[in-house]
């Protein structure tokens, strides 16, 4: 018997947000959850047009945040978190403390410290919080995972990961420079560049190859039209079982658009995967030999029905893998909500976002003290950065 739609509200998200309807599109696709409240903007117009287009009962439509935690005990099952990431700590505690299961967009916090106040809060209430990183639903993605598994590779050596964007530094067609949101116009102790694309691969490599970070070296500058915020990341780091990764990200790039790029090398192949190509993945194997594996391919996991709303060779794309990825949030929070616990490898809990961000904070302690710093003094101040 198929379970009905889980019942979703949104705090943030309205029109004129960068990812809400994203989310409501994705989360929606394959009937898998129901969007039926929302504070969707501290804006009263926005709020109202929002609920008005997404067919949202005015009477479930809320003036503020605090509101829909007090009125929807009860009627809804999930609340989404889709305001700017500075303000998600104490969104996502207060939501969780109010008994509700969270969704967050990430950054689920801006600091390791945020990070840390959340996990304290979902222990104390044994609450369910799935923080959203979208790109680990692209069906090749997760067949690289496989085959890295599989030992395809062999043992892994280096991941070269990257996501150059231009939106700092392009013009438009008039010749005028971006008008970014105000929030992300301000850096913390982790850079907001670093919020928005750093997490996605900090994710994706521990995704792919189950390694952590030990150590990093990292640049970092402002290039762009706004020379108050970073735009420009590097960093080398050392993984556990002597993996190296080369991560690249910012949003000084001309002609990228969203570069995301993964490449990943073992001692018996090696294998590329291109954001902008997700139904392809190359594979070179230790002979020499090159190949192109897509969902029509001799696949184990990309051919599955669910990843095939329409046969290969008809491009899925950016919403099919976010959908793909709620999916994969529904099927843990029904499990978790039958059984106190859920194991899903495509679905991340606030302990492995907190894992990103102080990964993402040591980088920018090592670009401050310019040597490697390790991973563990955000979380363990006692342990001390390795001199260079």
């Amino acid at each position: 018997m198929t379970a009905p739609p889980i019942r979703l509200g949104f705090i943030g998200g309205g029109l004129n947000s960068a990812v809400g309807n994203t989310h409501r599109i994705a989360a929606q696709m394959d009937c898998r959850w129901k969007l039926e409240a929302g504070c969707f903007s501290t804006h009263p117009d926005i709020n109202i047009q929002t609920a008005d287009q997404w067919g949202i009962d005015p009477a479930r439509r809320y003036d503020t945040w605090e509101d829909l935690l007090k009125n929807e005990k009860g009627q809804l099952d999930a609340v989404c978190i889709l305001t700017p990431t500075p303000v998600h700590a104490n969104m996502v505690i207060e939501t969780v403390n109010a008994g509700y299961s969270v969704v967050c967009e990430k950054a689920m916090a801006g600091s390791a410290n945020e990070a840390e106040a959340i996990c304290r809060a979902v222990d104390a209430q044994n609450a369910f919080v799935a923080v959203t990183y979208n790109y680990t639903g692209y069906p090749m993605l997760r067949e690289l995972r496989r085959m890295i598994n599989d030992g395809r590779l062999g043992n892994l050596k280096l991941i070269q990961i990257e996501m150059p964007q231009e939106g700092y530094i392009r013009l438009d067609k008039s010749g005028n420079p971006p008008v970014p949101q105000a929030w992300r116009l301000r850096d913390g102790v982790i850079p907001t560049v670093s919020l928005d694309l750093g997490v996605h691969l900090h994710n994706m490599t521990e995704f792919l190859s189950g390694e952590k970070p030990l150590e990093v070296v990292a640049d970092q500058a402002a290039y762009g039209h706004f020379d108050q915020v970073v735009d420009h990341v590097g960093c080398l780091a050392r993984y556990t079982n002597n993996l190296r990764c080369q991560i690249w990200y910012g949003k000084m790039a001309l002609g990228h658009r969203n570069g995301l790029r993964v490449r990943v090398y073992g001692d018996r192949g090696g294998a590329e995967w291109f954001q902008l190509q997700p139904e392809e993945l190359m594979f070179n194997d230790v002979y020499g030999n090159r190949q192109i594996i897509d969902r029509a391919s001799t696949v184990q996991i990309a051919d599955q029905l669910r990843y095939n709303r329409f046969k290969s060779g008809h491009p899925a794309g950016f919403i099919e893998a976010f959908a793909n990825h709620y999916f994969d949030i529904a099927d843990a929070l029904l499990e978790f909500k039958r059984t106190g616990v859920y194991s899903s490898p495509w679905v991340f809990t606030a302990a492995q976002a907190r894992e990103g961000l102080e990964m993402l904070e040591t980088m920018a302690i090592s670009y401050e003290k310019k040597c490697w710093q390790a991973v563990s003094t955000i979380t363990n101040p006692a342990d001390e950065g390795t001199a260079c």
